[in-house]
């Protein structure tokens, strides 16, 4: 637990907080974002010139800060990558069923990549299995490859959890998205039960994202970690398909997609065989690469080997010279906002007269659109051992809407830092408020997912909804808005008329709870029913 006089910063002076506040300004940041995502940038693709040229900024950056190398003499933390590409453009070929073949096209109907280091990859006739959600859940009695082989096979499934489809707050987590409705995780799940292919049915309302965004992200350069089999253990293909295209494969072999969401959401749900087969072939061009994590450090004045992390992610997708006119993915909300956030609280503390008790560490991480790379190895291969990281806060995306009166906490009520966001966020007059949109499984999409995981508290905030003076409503409208016209967008772009006075008040918050933390003794942890607490407590037992 937070300790009152941790809440009260004991012994430090009052003129502290006010001072490492009022280094946040509007002209800093906002030089620090226009710069991060100007065209010049190109995007900063990781293992491109724009990644060169934002790892020498944020070094250089911190550098002029007086913030020590968090990596011995370097302010670089390299991160090995395996680079892979589709080179042609690949048609899914559905076979069997009623009628002719089913021809899938790459881009507006269908989207395929492989992480396996090939230069060819085929499937060839293969068996296909729907398997509801794709989850094996044995703490939830829960089991969608119960009583089937899929070795070999192609297996079908839909995004998200059954809870989301139901909303039964007793099925999964209801509304809110649990890690098994993600992704990656069905992906992965999917090759260990030896799935030669996996195939994900997109559906706006469930992803939390239109098909522009996944035809966006899953196409051009992709980055991969590198594995000692090269992804052999993967599945060959992993591929999203349109809903249109899910109706068109059921209709093909006598179902309703519609009907086999209900059986899917239902418990005991039982895999359906269908009597279709799959085909495919891509090229590929894959090559070993290696990116950058950028980091520095503020050494504490009494403890520094214990420390308090910042992180926010710097790439984005970089630039297309396939798409006409603009092909510059500028990515300024997502995550130049956070970029420069970050490089504004090292503003922050590199002001104070002294420094807090413990160390303070500014994270800058790769390839987390990529799947949260950068982050995954920093999370394997820390600079400062997990144990003696006594929390986190990650910043993804602030806001440029005005000041709110609520904080928005993804993952609210998963462990202690809650308390101390509460009592930091009461001195600007706000308070908390869990995720409006729970269902889209935001704690496990960005970089403080991969330290949460490994035990160490992390906190996840996002900008409140309810702005000071238009409200609630407008809030959630101006996050929808973005998500349907410019998430992972080439459109993704900063304006001058970008109101960032809610950026300043947010980061002067997240200001004061690093402050806080950094200046206590107490060690924030999971909540009781967590499942990071085991993992904090045995790390912890063994520091």
């Amino acid at each position: 637990m937070v300790s009152a006089d941790e809440q009260a910063v004991s012994g430090v002076s009052a003129a502290q907080p006010l001072r490492g506040a009022a280094a946040i300004t509007d002209a800093g940041y906002r030089q620090h974002l226009q710069i991060l995502s100007s065209d010049e940038f190109g995007g900063r693709a990781p293992v491109s010139p724009g990644e060169e040229l934002t790892v020498n900024y944020l070094a250089s950056t911190f550098k002029s800060l007086g913030l020590q190398p968090a990596n011995g003499d370097s302010y670089i933390q390299e991160v090995p990558l395996v680079s892979i590409e589709v080179t042609n453009e690949p048609v899914l070929r559905i076979a069997g069923g009623s009628g002719d073949d089913l021809a899938l096209n790459y881009g507006n109907e269908q989207v395929m990549f492989s992480r396996r280091q090939a230069e060819t990859i085929a499937v060839d006739d293969s068996e296909l299995v729907f398997v509801g959600y794709g989850i094996n859940a044995p703490e939830r009695n829960w089991n969608d490859y119960e009583g089937v082989d899929v070795r070999g096979k192609t297996v079908v499934m839909l995004i998200n959890d059954p809870g989301f489809a139901t909303q039964d707050p007793a099925l999964f987590d209801g509304n809110a998205m649990t890690y098994y409705g993600r992704w990656d995780y069905k992906f992965n799940e999917a090759a260990a039960q030896g799935a030669v292919a996996a195939i994900i049915v997109h559906d706006t309302k469930p992803a939390a994202y239109p098909w522009a965004t996944v035809e966006n992200s899953w196409t051009g350069v992709k980055f991969h970690m590198v594995r000692a089999d090269k992804g052999a253990a993967l599945a060959a293909v992993e591929s999203w398909i349109t809903r249109d295209s899910a109706e068109a494969l059921f209709a093909k072999a006598g179902l309703k997609l519609a009907d086999l969401y209900k059986r899917a959401q239902t418990p005991g749900f039982v895999a359906v065989p269908l009597p279709l087969r799959a085909s495919t072939a891509m090229q590929l061009e894959s090559s070993e690469v290696v990116s950058r994590n950028v980091a520095a450090i503020l050494p504490g004045s009494e403890v520094p080997e214990e420390v308090f992390i910042y992180t926010a992610h710097w790439d984005h997708f970089g630039t297309d010279p396939k798409l006409e006119g603009d092909g510059i993915y500028n990515g300024a909300f997502d995550n130049a906002t956070g970029t420069a956030g970050l490089l504004e609280l090292a503003t922050a503390f590199s002001s104070l007269e002294q420094a807090p008790r413990r160390s303070v560490l500014f994270l800058a991480v790769t390839a987390e659109e990529q799947g949260l790379l950068g982050s995954a190895h920093y999370a394997a291969n820390p600079l400062v051992p997990l144990a003696d990281t006594v929390a986190g806060l990650n910043m993804d995306g602030l806001n440029i809407i005005g000041p709110a009166r609520d904080v928005t906490v993804i993952g609210y009520g998963f462990n202690e830092l809650d308390e101390v966001t509460a009592a930091a966020a009461s001195e600007q007059e706000r308070v908390l408020a869990p995720d409006a949109e729970s269902e889209k499984g935001r704690y496990f999409r960005s970089d403080h997912f991969e330290l949460a995981k490994l035990g160490v508290p992390m906190l996840y905030l996002k900008p409140g909804y309810d702005h000071v003076e238009k409200g609630r409503e407008y809030g959630l409208a101006v996050s929808a808005d973005y998500t349907a016209n410019r998430y992972h967008q080439t459109n993704d772009e900063y304006h001058a008329d970008w109101v960032v006075d809610g950026a300043i008040q947010d980061l002067r918050l997240y200001f004061r709870i690093g402050q806080i933390i950094a200046n206590g003794d107490s060690w924030p942890n999971w909540n009781e029913g967590s499942q990071f607490k085991p993992l904090r407590d045995a790390q912890r037992a063994q520091d």
